[in-house]
């Protein structure tokens, strides 16, 4: 699943290759917005929203996606091959003299109004790489539903946006909360807010696909702090990794 970093590097990318440059191709392949043209009016900027990319374009628009489980916005040069998937995955493509840029498997595409994006993302909490951070608001909010498991507070986005399944489980690794331990019961809950950050800003300087790891994905691999062996179960039906020795289970 695309998280936080994935999101802020995808939106540096398409801001780099669109912005303030003039569209000479738009072409939005959901039924809804299929015949809307926005030819011949510039990119504004590409700004990242927790897991949203909003897209503003000349004359008050921003074409909102969100990428979902599988989603990607690929950019190629003019002569180029296109290559991130087959053709009937393809959900938009903004093309300028320079590059075109091509999104796919969308979870959310849509063409909204500029003045209006507070529809789609007003509901997020502080976006842990954006300029609204806030690391009392969030940890307010973390701390709203005190029964609530750690892991499951830190994926929903209207507390703090942009952990995704993999930073939830490296969040709580790094502050020493196991995953099901309610938020009422978390000593220093600041931690898990400070984890959250520090992983997040580490992260999105590295290249796609090469994060560093502590648990995520290391089912049966040593603990990087005490060798115990991480495992693996399902938490609100997505996987959880923890160290049992580092990450103990709340006491009854």
């Amino acid at each position: 699943m695309p998280e936080g970093d994935t999101v802020w590097r995808a939106a540096r990318t398409l801001h780099a290759a669109l912005a303030g440059k003039v569209l000479i191709r738009f072409d939005l392949r959901v039924p809804r917005f299929a015949t809307a043209d926005l030819k011949g009016r510039a990119v504004l900027d590409v700004t990242p929203r927790g897991k949203h990319l909003m897209t503003r374009v000349e004359g008050g628009l921003t074409l909102h996606s969100h990428l979902g489980m599988e989603g990607a916005w690929k950019v190629y040069a003019p002569d180029r091959r296109w290559g991130g998937g087959p053709p009937h995955e393809i959900r938009a493509v903004l093309g300028t003299t320079a590059a075109t840029a091509v999104g796919y498997r969308l979870k959310v595409l849509e063409l909204i109004r500029t003045a209006q994006e507070d529809r789609v993302v007003g509901h997020l909490g502080p976006d842990l790489l954006g300029p609204d951070w806030d690391a009392a608001t969030a940890l307010r909010n973390l701390l709203s539903d005190p029964d609530r498991a750690a892991a499951e507070a830190l994926l929903d986005q209207r507390n703090l946006a942009g952990v995704g399944n993999i930073f939830k489980s490296e969040a709580c690794f790094v502050a020493r909360v196991n995953p099901w331990t309610p938020m009422g019961q978390v000593r220093a809950p600041e931690r898990l807010v400070d984890a959250s950050k520090r992983l997040l800003e580490l992260n999105k300087k590295l290249s796609s696909g090469s994060r560093r790891l502590h648990v995520s994905g290391r089912r049966g691999l040593p603990c990087p702090r005490c060798r115990t062996l991480i495992r693996k179960a399902s938490q609100a039906d997505r996987p959880t990794y923890w160290c049992p020795h580092c990450q103990p289970a709340p006491s009854p």
